[in-house]
């Protein structure tokens, strides 16, 4: 008695950070007073449907149905946010109606509607057709501007909508739509720097190679114009190529973000963010009213470079702390609580002193002891401690600049090649492990991998006590020495390896002793 037409359901998908669920979107319609809820802890936006919808019914030519309407999302604890249910909820009403053939569950539909039923393009595309094929679905429909994003993923058939009158003629049979066909994947990158460009600076170039080729974080430390932003924005010249499963990872937090355009539907070559120092914390680890990703996650698989790493207010830079750690960041707010990856490769860049000069061979630093101090000390010990490497980069001479040519130093690509070899090994060594670099060894790894003989723990004995070196300090001159190792080619950790990652290890001390 109560319901006056039959049951249906159609598949959808929402988001939670970067993970997509399915939602099926459920409609009854009753006898009563005409009036059209939608229930299953929507937001507001999925709330404004109803007007939307409403309109868009009309102005493709159908009679919008008479009636007490429900439609509920499920499941129904779940949070739905947006409006990518318009498509599904407009196709249940006309169903209501007797317009279309029954719901098919092997076809899921995404997608806002416009008032006069145009399809309009949604964020999160990617994330939520990879997890509609996990899930069994054979066919999706999606806005057209997204088409090309979703057509990434092989294995489920992706087809574009521009507007709902095409669709339901779709569903009707009355049109042939055939699904998108994927685009090529450009995987090569061209970059319009190179690391030849560089004059001088062999000792900070090399660092940034180890860096590299290990997935260890850099902090270059030098007066005004001696290369530390020129060498940093360098560094995703020489970073090798993504494999196809880490450009799907990063691509979803970009499609999440709302970053991606119909010229770029996969990511393939890794990110290279540089925030200015007035980001708030929000902005780097990520949150905010809709918790979008922030730069560490945006940076994922990728580089996240923080030039004036000093001027950073305090607050935003000890929100790095765990996230370094752990790889992941986890944002919790009293009505979400959502984890965003974010491997990436910490560059930061300093001046020693407020004017910049401390240090100088020519030019006087006019900074009191009290203002370096408290310059300095915005960078707090456990964050400098978490700086793999560490190089001060001293002004260029001009006999540097002057006699050498860019052809006469070392290319990216030749810089890479050696990266990518040591890449390959790491590749071997983890393949049955979750590490991916020498940087993210574990303690048991390092155990097993970085073995010292007699005479190299004999150098680490003296390095440990007589820099003050703590815990996390000595397993990064490890991971460094291991890398240093495979750039080279070598199964075990020599004395020259330990040696030279030592020395990477020693602004911490000098700038600790600074702050007191």
């Amino acid at each position: 008695e109560w319901c006056l037409s039959l049951y249906c359901c159609y598949k959808s998908y929402g988001l939670n950070g970067i993970q997509a669920f399915k939602v099926d979107v459920e409609a009854g319609m009753y006898k009563g007073l005409p009036s059209f809820d939608i229930v299953g802890l929507p937001d507001t936006a999925v709330k404004e449907a109803r007007e939307r919808v409403r309109s868009a019914i009309n102005c493709c030519g159908y009679d919008f149905p008479v009636g007490k309407i429900v439609i509920n999302l499920a499941p129904a604890d779940l949070k739905k946010v947006g409006s990518i249910y318009d498509m599904a909820i407009f196709l249940s009403l006309l169903y209501q109606k007797g317009l279309l053939p029954a719901p098919d569950d092997s076809c899921a539909f995404i997608g806002e509607i416009s008032l006069s039923g145009e399809v309009r393009p949604v964020k999160g595309i990617l994330p939520m057709v990879l997890q509609a094929k996990k899930d069994g679905i054979k066919s999706i429909y999606i806005p057209q501007s997204n088409v090309s994003e979703g057509a990434v993923i092989k294995g489920i058939d992706v087809y574009g909508i521009s507007h709902m009158s095409q669709l339901v003629d779709i569903l009707r049979g009355c049109i042939n739509q055939f699904p998108e066909m994927p685009n090529t994947i450009n995987n090569h990158s061209i970059f319009n720097i190179d690391f030849c460009e560089v004059k001088g600076q062999p000792l900070a170039k090399r660092a940034a190679e180890i860096a590299v080729a290990g997935g260890h974080n850099l902090l270059l430390i030098g007066p005004p114009g001696s290369g530390k932003s020129m060498i940093a924005k360098r560094i995703p010249t020489i970073l090798p190529q993504m494999t196809f499963d880490q450009a799907i990872e990063t691509t979803c937090i970009h499609s999440v973000a709302g970053n991606l355009s119909a010229d770029t539907p996969l990511i393939t070559q890794r990110p290279f963010r540089s925030p200015h120092h007035t980001v708030s914390s929000a902005g780097l680890t990520g949150g905010g009213r809709a918790c979008i990703p922030g730069e560490i996650s945006l940076a994922h698989n990728g580089v996240l470079f923080l030039d004036e790493l000093a001027e950073f207010s305090r607050q935003s830079i000890e929100a790095l702390r765990q996230p370094m750690e752990d790889k992941f960041v986890t944002i919790s707010r009293a009505a979400y609580r959502i984890t965003y990856p974010c491997s990436f490769m910490m560059v930061g860049a300093m001046n020693p002193c407020p004017c910049g000069y401390l240090g100088h061979p020519s030019i006087e630093c006019r900074c009191s002891q009290s203002a370096i101090s408290r310059y300095v000390s915005k960078i707090s010990g456990p964050i400098l401690d978490r700086m793999d490497i560490q190089i001060e980069v001293s002004p260029v001479e001009f006999s540097e600049l002057a006699a050498v040519s860019s052809s006469q130093q070392e290319t990216s690509a030749n810089i890479r090649h050696r990266v990518e070899s040591a890449y390959h090994i790491q590749q071997l060594r983890f393949s049955n492990s979750d590490t991916k670099y020498n940087a993210y060894m574990t303690p048991k790894e390092i155990e097993t991998y970085c073995k010292l003989d007699l005479e190299c723990s004999t150098i680490m004995e003296q390095a440990f006590k007589s820099m003050g070196m703590s815990a996390r300090g000595y397993s990064k001159v490890l991971k460094i020495a291991r890398t240093i190792s495979d750039l080279e080619g070598r199964e075990n950790i020599e004395k020259h390896h330990i040696t030279e990652a030592i020395q990477y290890r020693t602004l911490d001390r000098k700038y600790c002793l600074n702050k007191h």
